[in-house]
């Protein structure tokens, strides 16, 4: 609980503490306290905490709708409670810097350089390096000044900006004016507020600032009360860690800069260096700022004096002439001051700790590098604290990460003048990487750093441990966590972390232990969304082999964590690629196309990306998050389009491989493979990938053979008018055309649609014309045929499910679970058993009559997968598909239509019928045929109907009211009128829009449905049902009894080793690069681009002329002619 303080005692009519008798609480009104003479009114004796009775949000009356927090609390309030407050409850990112502004305070006017330090600098440097800016946050002196800075920025920068400018109020709770506008015990949200014009004792709050810690000692109108409660807190936070979570390699920089200031700062800037706290102090301000300045300027450090310093001090004693050169300047700044001896041992106090000290001359220096001021201003000051195999690189090298400042580090730091070590990079690395840097990340790996030296499995569970909360990887990493910790033997410590309070979840995001984030539950995570398209990820990491069940790989890997851990030491294997997979699921999309840069088999890569970002798109519950993850996927989708294009230009063979290489990065899968699953369109639609499935598709015939040929050939043995590519023979002429012709994918779809449309036919011939009783009177020889059809198909099916490939049981189920024509093929097939089941026994002789015909209508639209290669009925097939879902929702508001008239239409024309089946057919199927003006046939005709309820109850016709006619009339032609032309035209818009949709890229969605079928029919034997069998008995023989191995598996799947696979992956990377420089070079030759580069080299060059021209006399001529602008006929 946080607490505000309140004064309890009183001492005449108004009280020391600043505040009027009446004004105090009635306890403090007693007699024992209205005796007491208070001689010096001290804030821990004379006032009493309480419950805070003023926090929550603030909105300005007048000014914007932007929302301030604040909250009243007293000095003594722990710092640690604050920040907490601060960083989690109000949800202020966490600091890369906290600038601290004191002095100018009060009626003080600012100069105006000052003003644009503050504007042009102090904000700037904030918005780039993420910091906070402390002031007293009234609408006086320097605190006003910063308020309209950071207002200005506000404006001028874009509303999506993620670079926002926090100002924080650190201000006395008693010089607020009109601050019982802000009283609330319950909480304000919001509390109005209205600003007024600065008084003498007390001044309003400025509304450009995101926060205010109104700091209470029990006083009124006394100034200065909160500056132990702040530099508490300054140094509380110059002990936490940047990043992410407190993830960085560094403590928070916190520098106070002092600007103009009364003598009473001396104290505040000499306590605060006692803590090693770095200061910059504007010379030219005013005040103290120019006495410490000059001090620092003129006077020159003594030597040691002999003697020890006394017990507290730093440094060295002051010599006696040093002390009477300080008196000198602290007389001429404060003549009038009545204890100078004070001043002066203050000063030189100060004086001792100089290398805190920056001196910043702002009317000569300008505010252009005002961050590399600040930056310079800590390293100066690290250098007095930073350990002893530390370096002052380093630690400007860590600064310069933290606000995230590559200029500065390329200028400053890898310019060729420091030689880095690997091991100099490490941490800095980590913070990039955790800190969603990769500008960093890129400037290390090309100055030293070596990734397979730094990445371990340790680090990359560090990695991942680090992730964001409230993020989607951070949900799925908890809930992959909890599942294997569920699974251990249950003790008090994982029974702790089995609850899902908040410190639970972040004790087992962190840490080493086997109660942390592990490579297991990444891989946990990663199976989730790309499905079984790879195998497991990590597993040879752990141990584990990929084909072992869930079960045992959580029961092993938990045996495994508990053990040593002996993996995190090991190199990662594909480390560029392990991080890709990392700034995927975090979602840092600059991060991931670098790392996508930077890591091998890019085509396949950007394809895994792409299925990574939709799936999680799917389950992301924000819409602005699952927006940049559809952005990001289809990026990917764009970038393994083009670099393959890119590829397939420079060597089409080349191409082909890379396509169908089984990759050992992305757990054995191939391009095509990763790009189903992806459902990547564009990447199908590529020419080089047509190209390949086109090959595929004819096997070693021509493209060019006619459909007639093939279908003649089925018939001809000899099959000599198939035109086949010319090899040099190795079989006899007949042997090898025979084996060209029936291994092409080709033939077998011609084969399969044929006998397909034969088995229609007889299945159609069985139901009309031969469909004899049961048994012993059937069932007739053709319909014993047809079940021996249906029999080969279902041994098909059962061979493309469990024998094809070299998927586990449960995988294999899940895939063909995922087809929907799969399903189709299903319900057929046991509606068939069943129907053939029924019309077996006279009882369910119809009814199985019934199942068959049904049975017949599900075949009969098999066809219409069979058709999906062509390439005019393809995209139809298509568009027939998603009108269907459109039908869906038409059917939702029709039947609310029907229901609505159907009921009152009821309830008005027969006040009593109770069987059910009139009331639905005059609820609903009445008004379904009124769409198409149509009734039914008891309206139509007329019958004898009667009102006695009991003959009514027994089935006769209840005759009809006839009251309400002119109210049916009305609901009629209102019904007619929303279904007929509103319902209906929506519908027609629908299906429209869904037309024109799919037929603009048309082409894109054949060529992505046409690779489906061409693996079906790759797969499939040459025979089609019912011969199939055959086909059956050979490949039994020859794969389990012969064990002669397949030859067509190598069409889409090939496994490259050694130097075959070191070729292809340099000729890809090269190929990629090439992309890259084009793609650059595009970037860089628009017209925007060209234009921009050209204003900037005339503004510098005119920039230049006018400084060169200023800084002489304006009589003396300019030692140049001013620049022109080139380039101006040129565009």
């Amino acid at each position: 609980m946080v607490f505000g303080r309140v004064c309890v005692c009183v001492d005449g009519r108004m009280c020391q503490c600043g505040n009027a008798r009446e004004s105090h609480l009635s306890v403090a009104l007693g007699d024992y306290f209205s005796t007491a003479m208070v001689n010096h009114w001290d804030s821990r004796q004379h006032s009493s905490l309480h419950p805070t009775d003023a926090f929550g949000e603030m909105q300005f009356t007048g000014a914007s709708k932007r929302q301030s927090y604040f909250m009243r609390l007293a000095n003594d309030t722990a710092p640690s409670i604050v920040y907490n407050l601060l960083t989690r409850h109000w949800g202020l990112p966490s600091p890369n810097l906290v600038v601290s502004v004191v002095g100018g305070e009060g009626m003080e006017k600012v100069k105006t350089w000052v003003r644009e330090v503050l504007r042009q600098g102090l904000v700037k440097a904030s918005q780039s390096t993420g910091a906070w800016i402390l002031t007293t946050g009234l609408q006086e002196g320097v605190g006003r000044c910063v308020g309209e800075a950071v207002r200005d920025h506000a404006t001028a920068a874009a509303s999506s900006s993620t670079n926002k400018v926090l100002a924080l109020g650190v201000t006395p709770w008693g010089v607020v004016h009109d601050r019982k506008q802000l009283v609330n015990p319950k909480g304000s949200s919001p509390a109005k507020y209205k600003a007024q014009s600065t008084f003498k004792d007390s001044c309003s709050l400025d509304n450009n600032y995101q926060a205010f810690l109104l700091v209470d000692d029990g006083s009124v109108g006394r100034r200065g009360v909160e500056t132990g409660f702040r530099a508490k807190l300054e140094e509380y936070i110059s002990h936490q860690r940047t990043g992410i979570c407190g993830s960085g390699t560094i403590d928070i920089p916190v520098l106070c800069m002092l600007i103009s200031g009364q003598t009473n700062m001396l104290e505040r800037v000499e306590l605060s260096l006692k803590t090693s706290m770095p200061w910059l102090i504007l010379a030219g301000s005013g005040g103290v700022a120019d006495l410490l300045s000059e001090v620092l300027e003129r006077v020159s450090p003594a030597p040691p004096s002999p003697s020890p310093p006394a017990e507290g001090e730093g440094g060295a004693t002051p010599s006696v002439d040093m002390r009477e050169r300080v008196a000198e300047i602290v007389r001429s700044h404060f003549p009038g001051h009545g204890d100078l001896d004070k001043l002066v041992e203050q000063v030189l106090s100060i004086y001792q700790n100089r290398e805190l000290i920056t001196v910043f001359h702002g009317e000569q220096e300008g505010t252009d590098d005002f961050d590399t001021v600040l930056l310079k201003a800590l390293v100066r000051a690290s250098k007095q604290r930073i350990l002893s195999d530390a370096t002052p690189n380093m630690e400007e090298l860590k600064l310069a990460v933290a606000w995230n400042r590559v200029d500065i580090a390329k200028s400053e730091l890898f310019n060729g003048s420091i030689r880095w070590k690997h091991s100099d990079l490490e941490d800095s690395m980590t913070d990039a990487l955790v800190n969603n840097k990769p500008e960093f990340v890129r400037l290390f790996t090309e100055n030293g750093l070596c990734i397979l030296d730094y990445l371990n499995y340790g680090k990359l569970e560090f990695l991942y441990s680090t992730t964001p909360e409230g993020t989607l990887a951070y949900h799925l990493l908890q809930r992959m966590l909890q599942r294997r910790l569920q699974e251990r033997p249950f003790t008090a410590s994982s029974a702790n972390l089995l609850d899902d309070t908040p410190d639970s979840a972040t004790k087992m995001m962190s840490g080493n232990g086997p109660n942390s984030i592990s490579l297991f539950e990444v891989s946990g995570v990663l199976e989730l969304l790309i499905g079984d398209v790879c195998k497991p990820f990590y597993y040879s990491a752990l141990g584990l082999d990929p084909n072992l069940s869930k079960r045992n790989a959580l029961k092993k890997a938990s045996k495994v964590l508990r053990g040593g851990q002996l993996y995190r030491a090991d190199r990662c294997l594909y480390p560029w690629a392990s991080l890709f997979i990392w700034a995927v699921l975090q979602n840092y999309s600059d991060m991931a196309v670098f790392c996508w840069e930077m890591a091998g088999e890019t085509v396949l890569s950007a394809l895994s990306g792409c299925k990574l970002l939709r799936e999680m798109s799917k389950l992301e519950s924000e819409s602005e998050t699952k927006l940049s993850m559809k952005v990001l996927a289809q990026r990917f989708e764009n970038m393994a389009h083009d670099v393959f294009g890119s590829c397939y230009q420079s060597s089409e063979s080349h191409s082909f491989t890379l396509l169908i290489r089984k990759s050992p990065v992305w757990g054995a899968t191939t391009c095509l493979q990763m790009g189903m699953a992806a459902d990547a369109r564009l990447f199908f639609s590529q020419d080089g990938v047509q190209s390949l499935l086109s090959q595929i598709w004819w096997g070693e015939m021509r493209r060019s053979t006619e459909v007639w040929r093939l279908e003649w050939a089925g018939w001809d043995l000899c099959v000599l008018c198939i035109r086949i590519h010319s090899k040099p023979p190795k079989r006899p002429f007949i042997v090898k055309r025979w084996r060209q012709f029936w291994y092409a994918p080709v033939t077998s779809f011609v084969g399969n649609v044929i006998m397909y449309f034969l088995f229609l036919l007889l299945f159609a011939y069985v139901l009309l014309v031969d469909f004899k009783g049961p048994p012993p009177a059937g069932p007739a020889v053709s319909e014993y045929v047809l079940y021996f059809w249906v029999f080969t198909i279902v041994c098909e099916e059962i061979r493309e499910t469990f024998l094809v490939g070299s998927l586990i049981l449960r995988q294999r189920l899940r895939l063909y679970r995922q087809d929907m024509w799969n399903k189709c093929d299903l319900t057929a097939i046991t509606l068939f058993i069943a129907g053939v089941i029924c019309r077996m026994f006279s009882s369910w002789f119809d009814a199985g009559r019934a199942l068959l015909c049904v049975d017949y209508m599900v075949f009969t639209l098999n066809l219409i997968h069979i058709f999906a290669i062509h390439r005019q009925l393809g995209p139809k097939i298509i568009i027939v598909g998603k009108m269907i879902k459109d039908i869906f929702f038409f059917l939702f508001f029709l039947g609310v239509w029907l229901m609505a008239y159907g009921v009152a239409n009821q309830a008005l024309i027969y006040s009593y019928d109770p069987r059910p089946d009139r009331i639905f057919r005059r609820v609903f199927y009445g008004p379904y045929l009124h769409i198409y003006g149509l009734s039914p046939e008891e309206e139509m005709d007329a019958m004898l109907c009667t009102t006695n309820t009991t003959l009514i109850e027994g089935g006769a016709e209840p005759c009809r009211n006839q009251y309400g006619n002119w109210l049916v009339v009305i609901l009629l032609v209102i019904y007619l009128l929303v279904t007929n032309i509103l319902l209906i035209n929506l519908l027609i818009a629908m299906f429209s829009y869904t037309f024109n949709k799919v037929q603009e890229h048309s082409d894109v969605y054949w060529k992505f449905q046409r690779y489906k079928l061409i693996v079906e029919y790759h797969s499939r034997p040459s025979l089609a049902p019912p011969f199939i069998i055959l086909s059956h008995l050979n490949l039994f023989i020859k794969r389990y009894i012969r064990r002669v191995p397949s030859v067509k598996v190598h069409d889409f799947v090939r496994e490259l080793k050694g130097k075959e696979a070191n070729r292809l992956m340099t000729w890809e990377s090269i190929q990629k690069e090439n992309f890259l420089s084009a793609q650059s070079k595009v970037q860089r030759g628009t017209d925007s681009a060209r234009i921009k580069r050209i204003s900037m080299e005339y503004c510098s060059s005119a920039m230049s002329w006018i400084v060169d021209t200023l800084v002489q006399s304006s009589m003396v001529k300019p030692p140049r002619p001013p620049p022109t602008h080139r380039g101006t006929t040129a565009y």
